[in-house]
């Protein structure tokens, strides 16, 4: 091995023997949140707090939607999570086997209203937008070669 070789195999060795301790000195713990509001949902998952929500905004929109296999889904409604009929948001969504890309929500009384996912309908005009915001999705697929 070469000096410059020598080096480089002590500094990663150095790294691989550190690391770990390093590691088990401070857990990451979760990341994203403020320590106010980890401490918050720390103690929401604790004490299985939900925290209520409300449909707030003049919009309602379709974020995605998933079936598992089991049957159970989940489906993201201004961005919030709601699981199978649990509606804490005052928000049903009622979807169908055979088009799982959209569903019908219902906020409350309004009436209800058919989104694809992202999706969005103005809640006073009942007028639907794309998620696209007047763009547009070019595909450029190259010539197929005929076949013999």
């Amino acid at each position: 091995m070469t000096g410059r070789a020598n080096l480089l195999a002590l500094a990663l060795l150095a790294t691989c023997l550190t690391g770990p301790a390093a590691a088990q000195t401070e857990p990451l713990g979760r990341l994203f949140f403020t320590p106010d509001k980890r401490a918050t949902l720390e103690r929401q998952r604790q004490l299985n707090i939900q925290e209520a929500q409300t449909l707030e905004g003049a919009t309602m929109s379709l974020d995605g939607v998933v079936v598992r296999s089991s049957g159970k889904r989940t489906v993201w409604i201004n961005s919030r999570a709601q699981h199978d009929q649990v509606a804490p948001a005052g928000v049903t969504a009622g979807i169908k086997a055979r088009q799982p890309g959209q569903a019908v929500l219902q906020a409350g009384e309004e009436v209800p209203v058919q989104l694809q996912v992202g999706e969005t309908i103005n809640r006073a005009t009942r007028e639907t937008s794309g998620g696209l915001a007047q763009g547009q999705i070019s595909v450029n697929r190259p010539a197929t070669p005929a076949k013999k």
